[in-house]
This record gives C-alpha cells, structure tokens and sequence, in this order.
C-alpha cells in the first residue's frame, strides 16, 4: 500500500534494528538509554515478527528507509459485554519520525492494524494515547473509555 509519500508494509525479521532505534524514541532519554530493554525488545521481535495470528508490525518506508511503525498484539482475556470473544488488540509504539509527520502515515499505520484485528476476530482495539495522538484516533473512530489506565511496576 502507498501513503503520501511512502509505502506501507509488514515488518519482517531484517527490520529489527530500525524499528528498535524507533521505539527507542518513544522514551524519555533517561529511560531510553538504560539496559537490559534493547535486548529483550530485539528477542521478543525476533519471537514475533512471523506470528501473524498474534502480532501485527507495519512499517513505513520512505527511500528505502523506515520512517514511522505501531505494533499490534493480540490479547486473550475473560470473554465480557464489552469484548464479548475476551479477544483484544493492543495498538502500541506508533511513532512517525518527525520529520515524515503530516503525511497520512500514522493514518495508514492504525489503519493497517485495524484491519489486522479484524482478519484475527478480534472484538476492539484498545491504546494509550498521549496528547499528540489522541486527535489521530478521534479522527479514526476511538473513543474515550471512563476507566482510566493504571499501573504497577514490579
């Protein structure tokens, strides 16, 4: 597929290292830097580039070179009224480089796994967005849930 000025497509197992220097700006410079992540990142990837019932890496390439990616896993949980099979996408790690925004390939990217989750009979996809991004994915259809997202680092 073609965005505005790239061409979209799934990830294989030679993007590791461009897609770990992506994802490596997702965080804040302190926690970027700090070991052992990068490695356990790369192992996990290598594990799940190929498993299309479970993960889904699209890519965006401009001149060769990957400029923006999401991930999309699938989550097995409790089957409930809101997610009536308990199958649940989590879109993470969409990040465009910034000098590539503005170019539909963040569109293109949750419109890639979007439609992945359906290919995998998922009920809905869930995120986190930060303020840049919420205005994506009001644009696409998400909505905003009443329960907040909480965590516990052990």
């Amino acid at each position: 597929m073609i965005t505005n000025n790239g061409r979209l497509r799934a990830a294989t197992a030679g993007d590791g290292v461009a897609l770990l220097h992506l994802w490596g700006l997702l965080f804040d410079d302190d926690a970027g830097t700090r070991e052992p992540w990068r490695g356990r990142a790369a192992e996990w990837f290598a594990r799940s580039v190929d498993d299309r019932d479970n993960a889904r890496f699209p890519v965006v390439e401009v001149d060769g070179a990957i400029v923006a990616t999401a991930i999309g896993t699938l989550e097995l949980g409790v089957p409930n009224p809101q997610c009536a099979k308990g199958r649940t996408v989590r879109l993470a790690n969409l990040i465009t480089l910034p000098e590539h925004r503005g170019h539909g390939h963040g569109a293109a990217l949750v419109l890639d796994v979007l439609s992945w989750a359906r290919s995998v009979d998922a009920d809905r996809v869930d995120l986190s967005a930060t303020p840049e991004g919420k205005r994506l994915y009001d644009k696409l259809g998400f909505t905003l849930t009443s329960a907040p997202r909480m965590k516990f680092v052990l």
